[in-house]
């Protein structure tokens, strides 16, 4: 099979470089093509044929669409009908459903991790932490989350008959929900904290700016003192261009160009302006971004810095600058392409030249950079995405311990079973864990024999098999002994030295049960470095007007 891999990969790439050489002429273009391709379909036709062993030619054709499209950029991919209706949830956030997250518990239980507010779900009473036993008769148990996500999914109006057993039942309940449209708000929380707005938008889905005006109309309405706006990025991996053009329109007079896009087709060249009159023009304001802010929220918080409309803060942006168009192919599949790059409006292209083994952008040193000058002259850069205006670290990185914590489930089950004894709080505010329940989280931790490694411990582990090897194990025998010593966690201690990182984590996740998304938001911004640091920008005149040069 790898060999196959191999040989498809070399006719495909060879049919690449065909395509995008440069021709003498058209024909000799068009008879390339035409050639790779016939070699392509001649290819499969001959292993179908004379291969040893049966070949899956759907596994077969899609391992070298994947390869060949590898060769391109990570955004053009091919959309097969089975993900068509994940897609389309990208871009509209609706969807057939209970309304509902789930989550695998271990190699073979799904469970329930989140039911959606007045969803079917939540009104058939469905809770985080309920174990999925059975869908419509056929058994969860042993499937990927995928694969059962794809069994709750369906028609509007059509009943589904679930299953579960709840933690610390003795038996299962059955429950025939019918599912409905859901419809996901790309706002998840919206609030004023002294005298400031704050918005969290998820992403620019197709209701992205109409959702983020309704919510700061309402919050102008309710609050007659607003000092500032917040809004945050964070986390916002994009969407369409067009609800970034219509939040800008947001707070940006008519006709100001927000973006313009250029392709290797002058028909993917545009310029797009803001077309209404802003519902707000003078609201100080503050855009939160880090290293997932990407696209759209990119094109978005470039505007707004190049128009000195809002301080940026938080960390550099990802760095798509990339426009990608979808084409249907036929039978259900569609081809996400990249068409364009775009374009800041003082001129920058933010897609980033390169990205590290994690898919960050890597830092561009200035002097390989363009500068360009903001509307009233500050400098910015090009070569990888927006840098904020006021630079924060990473406040939300967690220690291997509770990071491990959360994402081997030990606080989601914690948090399960603590909720099962406790009654709701009247508010997110009267969410209280103390000393003592810190206590109860260690026992838990004992009763379930928890236990971890650092990363560093395993590299050491590595280190010493190459010292094994160079017959250098004996000769630093002593140093190894003193580091092994070091190295190992101290399980007690490391709970005592992270325990105001777990309580937080923990309170959110009790927050998250309690007052649904909005709730866990509203938690976590409590500790929020990038709020306190907008808030303390929006409140001193002479920081904000200095930053954006408006005096």
């Amino acid at each position: 099979m790898n060999m196959i891999k191999i040989i498809c990969k070399s006719i495909l790439i060879s049919a690449a470089f065909a395509l995008t050489a440069t021709a003498t002429n058209n024909e000799s273009k068009n008879f390339s093509f035409s050639k790779n391709l016939e070699l392509f379909n001649s290819l499969f036709r001959e292993l179908d044929i004379y291969y040893v062993d049966t070949i899956n030619t759907e596994k077969l054709i899609q391992t070298a669409t994947d390869e060949m499209l590898s060769t391109l950029d990570p955004y053009t991919t091919f959309i097969p009908k089975e993900e068509s209706e994940d897609f389309m949830y990208m871009t509209t956030g609706e969807y057939g459903g209970i309304g509902a997250i789930i989550r695998a518990l271990g190699n073979d239980t799904i469970v329930i991790s989140e039911p959606y507010e007045g969803k079917p779900a939540d009104k058939a009473g469905l809770k985080a932490g309920d174990i999925l036993i059975e869908i419509d008769g056929e058994k969860c148990k042993g499937k990927s989350v995928s694969d059962v996500s794809e069994m709750l999914r369906g028609q509007p109006n059509e009943i589904v008959k679930i299953k579960f057993l709840r933690p610390g039942e003795d038996k299962c309940t059955t429950k025939n929900i019918t599912r409905e449209k859901i419809i996901v708000n790309p706002v998840d929380y919206y609030g004023v904290y002294d005298n400031i707005a704050y918005l969290h938008l998820t992403s620019f889905t197709d209701k992205a700016s109409a959702e983020t005006k309704k919510a700061l109309q309402k919050m102008e309405t309710e609050n007659k003192q607003l000092e500032g706006f917040i809004l945050d990025l964070r986390g916002n991996p994009g969407g369409l261009i067009d609800e970034a053009i219509s939040i800008c329109n947001l707070f940006l007079p008519k006709d100001k160009v927000i973006v313009s896009t250029k392709g290797k087709n002058t028909q993917w060249d545009q310029t797009y302006k803001t077309t209404r009159e802003p519902i707000d023009e003078k609201i100080p304001m503050a855009i939160l971004v880090d290293g997932s802010s990407a696209s759209a929220a990119e094109i978005v918080s470039g505007a707004m810095q190049d128009m000195d409309r809002a301080v940026i803060i938080g960390e550099q942006t990802y760095g798509k600058g990339l426009v990608q168009t979808t084409r249907p192919i036929g039978y259900d599949s569609y081809l996400k392409v990249t068409t364009a790059k775009y374009y800041t409006p003082s001129g920058r292209c933010i897609q980033a030249r390169e990205y590290d083994s994690e898919g960050n952008a890597r830092k561009i040193p200035d002097s390989l950079t363009s500068e360009f000058k903001t509307q009233h002259g500050r400098i910015v850069r090009d070569g990888g995405g927006i840098k904020p205006d006021i630079e924060l670290k990473d406040s939300a990185q967690f220690s291997t311990l509770v990071y491990k914590l959360y994402t081997e489930n030990y606080i989601f089950n914690y948090v399960t079973e603590y909720c099962q004894k406790h009654k709701k709080p009247t508010s997110v505010d009267d969410i209280t864990f103390d000393d003592k329940d810190f206590d109860d989280f260690k026992a838990f931790l004992t009763s379930k024999n928890f236990s971890y490694q650092l990363k560093s411990e395993k590299v050491f582990n590595d280190l010493k098999e190459f010292l094994k090897f160079e017959g250098y194990d004996e000769i630093l025998s002593d140093v190894v002994k003193k580091m092994d010593e070091g190295i190992k966690p101290n399980l007690e201690q490391d709970l005592e030295h992270f325990k105001e990182d777990i309580i937080q984590t923990i309170r959110t996740e009790i927050a998250l049960r309690y007052f649904y998304q909005w709730g866990s938001v509203k938690e976590t911004l409590k500790y929020d470095d990038g709020i306190k640091k907008a808030i303390e920008t929006l409140k001193d005149t002479d920081l904000y007007n200095k930053t954006l040069h408006l005096k």
